[in-house]
């Protein structure tokens, strides 16, 4: 689901986390994170709770792509540098984004007066806790591993030295030519010799040891049992079987996308990446906690992980027979600071009692549609025009606002000689959407985009017909809104079980607009019976698209469609107005926190500044933004809020 985030919202001022003299170097950072819409598959994003509605489950980014390692550090490298910086300055990049308006978010339900306030000042004012399918909040609170007689000793972690440890990865990975590893035994003891050949196995899963003697010395021999496919296959019959197959821990992290970190553990523990599962990607710049479980690690060779992990915990151990699956959370539970808020305590009691018993209208994230020159819904609806010109255009061609520079050479190169070859050469980047596109063209030829785009990781391509339902979805909640109001009408639609129902005229007074859905566009779906039905059909029609046609020639592009409730009431709200003088001091307590017996933060009664701390709960395939744009009354695009920011700069 979900993993672009919204970063800082409205009036910031730098402080130490932020200093001025890297002000444009972190801006930078933060827009590239932006940019990149083919991570953005409109959940996981910042905000959003990640499972997706039934029909578009696939939204999210179950399908890991793993890629040669040099070439994916080669990537991480160039992404952390801050290339070709522009001079144009950081707003004057942003005019060409979108506002809310852009993408159908027009209305509010609220009647207070809004007033402003910093989302995200520090990424530790947002945290997330997952709730699971049990509806348990998850919490890191317990770093025991459970105990295990067939559990190899903590010396296995230390045996072997950094340079054996090197070659034997080496040989793991079939890096080079060599068909095994010999490792001598300094201090000969059968007991040495069985930690190390426990060490090797443990830590290095496909790799077989024997000890062999050499010019009257012991070594222990490591070698390829079962080929290239060991890796992928770690070793069943090491495993007990009174065992789980799975160890499913709770993983806590700050400033780190779901993605990101299952890449560094899969690192970590020399293992690809797709035997962990979990129930939805969450937020980089929050503090997130969320069940993971992977297939025949033990916990202990987890938990020896958090002595040299930065940025992640790992804890509450646990062995089961069965892995985790998306979409299987019944949602998120969040707590934020909204810091240097200016509303008055009445503004702020109407805005949360009104979130707490009305709630918020159920628009998709800006998130949802990228933050360039070329939303993702554009690309969408190409797609199901079947224009598919228009796609490789729309993905390669020159845009203005905020990109890498190696992305600015490239479309300048593409549109200057059409040639993919030419073009990849000025992307050292391979692994974002428009290096695989060129990649495609380069294998397939320029008559067969079909082909090259599908070289796209399937997710990333249904991404962009995910965000153009999503605009429409958007747009007509609003005019649904503006013509009939906070109130159930005849027409409407309602969910009797999972089956979409008109409200007849003489049972609407037994529904509220709490009860009302609205579909996304699909070949398996109704829609209302009033003006909105027409307004529908009105919008595909501009688009070129025939409502009652929503099956593609290309079945992954067929859009069954899904339902949607227009308002979304959150649950558990709480709330707390607090002052503080220093913006670097935390203003709640986190797991971590906690486990280390951090007291809580001394905050004075009469500070500088005054900040808004919310406690809510939503459930799947709703973003939090949209409830803190309700509170707030204010546009939480990056264009506008970046607008905000370079005025309270000057």
């Amino acid at each position: 689901m979900e993993t672009v985030e919204m970063n800082s919202v409205s009036l910031k001022r730098p402080h130490s986390e932020e200093n001025v003299a890297n002000a444009d170097e972190i801006k930078r950072q933060k827009i590239s994170e932006k940019s990149n819409t083919g991570n953005d598959s409109g959940q996981s994003v910042e905000t959003v709770t990640e499972q997706p509605d039934k029909s578009l489950l696939e939204d999210t980014k179950n399908e890991i792509v793993v890629h040669e390692e040099n070439e994916e550090q080669e990537d991480e490298e160039l992404e952390d540098s801050d290339e070709d910086g522009d001079p144009e300055s950081f707003a004057d990049m942003m005019k060409h984004g979108l506002t809310e308006s852009d993408v159908g978010i027009t209305k509010f339900v609220s009647s207070h007066k809004g007033f402003s306030g910093i989302l995200k000042e520090r990424y530790s004012d947002f945290v997330v806790h997952e709730i699971g399918k049990d509806g348990r909040v998850s919490h890191l609170d317990d770093f025991s591993v459970p105990v295990d007689d067939e559990d190899p000793s903590e010396e296995t972690f230390t045996v072997l030295s950094d340079e054996d440890k090197q070659r034997l990865e080496e040989l793991q990975l079939l890096k080079n030519k060599e068909t095994s590893v010999a490792i001598e035994v300094i201090e000969d003891t059968k007991e040495k010799r069985t930690v190390i050949h426990q060490a090797v196995k443990s830590l290095f899963p496909g790799l077989e040891t024997k000890t062999e003697d050499r010019d009257g010395k012991k070594y222990i021999i490591a070698y390829h049992a079962a080929g290239k496919k060991a890796l992928a296959n770690p070793r069943k019959h090491s495993w007990p079987k009174s065992r789980g197959s799975y160890c499913h821990f709770i993983l806590y992290k700050e400033n780190k996308d779901t993605m990101d970190a299952i890449n560094v553990l899969s690192k970590f523990l020399r293992v690809k990446p797709n035997i962990f599962s979990y129930m939805g990607t969450k937020d980089k710049r929050a503090i997130t906690v969320q069940e993971i479980a992977v297939l025949r690690i033990t916990a202990q060779r987890l938990a020896h992980l958090n002595k040299c992990l930065m940025n992640f915990k790992l804890g509450n151990f646990s062995y089961k027979n069965h892995p985790l699956k998306l979409g299987e959370l019944q949602g998120n539970h969040f707590t934020v600071v909204l810091r240097n808020i200016t509303g008055t305590d009445d503004q702020i009691e109407q805005a949360m009692h009104s979130l707490r018993e009305i709630g918020f209208i159920n628009y998709y994230g800006m998130q949802r549609f990228g933050t360039t020159a070329v939303p993702t819904y554009q690309i969408g609806r190409a797609i199901l025009q079947n224009n598919w010109n228009e796609v490789m255009d729309l993905i390669l061609k020159p845009r203005p606002g905020a990109e890498k520079g190696y992305l600015v050479k490239c479309r300048e190169e593409w549109a200057k000689t059409k040639d993919p070859a030419a073009a990849l050469k000025k992307l050292p980047v391979k692994r974002c959407v428009e290096g695989q596109l060129l990649r495609g063209l380069l294998k397939y030829g320029m008559k067969n985009i079909i082909s090259a785009f599908g070289i796209i990781p399937r997710n990333n391509r249904l991404m962009y017909i995910h965000s153009y339902q999503s605009y429409v979805w958007n747009n007509m909640v609003s005019k649904r809104i503006e013509e009939y109001g906070l109130r159930a009408v005849p027409g409407d639609l309602t969910l009797k079980g999972a089956t979409a129902v008109h409200i007849e005229e003489g049972d609407v007074d037994n529904y509220t607009i709490h009860d009302v859905v609205m579909p996304l566009p699909g070949f398996d779906v109704i829609y209302p019976k009033h003006k909105i039905g027409e307004a529908y059909k009105e919008m595909l029609v501009a688009d070129d698209l025939d409502i009652n046609n929503m099956r593609h020639k290309i079945r992954d592009y067929s859009l069954s469609g899904a339902y949607r409730k227009i308002i979304i009431r959150p649950q558990n709200v709480n709330w707390e107005v607090v002052a503080y003088d220093d913006p670097r001091i935390p203003l709640f307590t986190t797991d971590l926190d906690k486990l280390e017996g951090k007291p809580l933060p001394v905050l004075p009664t009469d500070g500088k500044f005054r900040a808004l701390k919310m406690e809510f709960s939503l459930p799947p395939s709703t973003y939090a933004t949209m409830a803190i744009r309700e509170v707030l009354k204010m546009d939480t695009s990056i264009k506008n809020q970046t607008q905000l920011n370079t005025t309270w700069l000057r």
